[in-house]
């Protein structure tokens, strides 16, 4: 089983995660790439950045979820990576590659674990607005 599971203060590369999923089983990979966008509809202001903050335990937290999306039924290989620090707009903040024999079940997975990830995963973001302001996302 391929597992790649990691916090990154480095910008992503999608070429690592798909590289990390190959596998000659597999007929296909599903991805998933979240992007830092330009605004928040419930934040008035231009968003610059996210800056994201991870509680110590956020990469066990990780691979505990990257390791049973991998050991769901049919799945091949799984490759996970998270972004810590400041993330400019654009770039990605997670990035999910699923492989799997078949196309409908490597969707299901990688669409599973984003959500897993979402809401597991204690890290919090920052967005820092073009006014020099920033708000805390999530902190209810």
């Amino acid at each position: 089983m391929n597992l790649l599971a990691r916090l990154d203060q480095r910008q992503l590369d999608i070429g690592v995660h798909l590289a990390a999923v190959r596998d000659p089983r597999a007929g296909a990979v599903a991805t998933f790439i979240g992007l830092v966008r330009n605004h928040d509809p419930s934040v008035p202001g231009e968003v610059m950045a996210l800056e994201y903050s991870a509680h110590p335990d956020a990469e066990a937290v990780l691979n505990r979820l990257a390791t049973t999306a991998a050991a769901s039924h049919d799945v091949l290989a799984v490759a996970l990576s998270h972004r810590v620090g400041l993330v400019r707009v654009g770039e990605p903040a997670i990035v999910v590659a699923v492989a799997t024999a078949h196309r409908a079940r490597a969707f299901e997975v990688c669409s599973e674990l984003v959500e897993s990830v979402k809401a597991d995963l204690p890290v919090w973001k920052r967005e820092v607005l073009a006014d020099g302001s920033h708000v805390w996302v999530g902190l209810s």
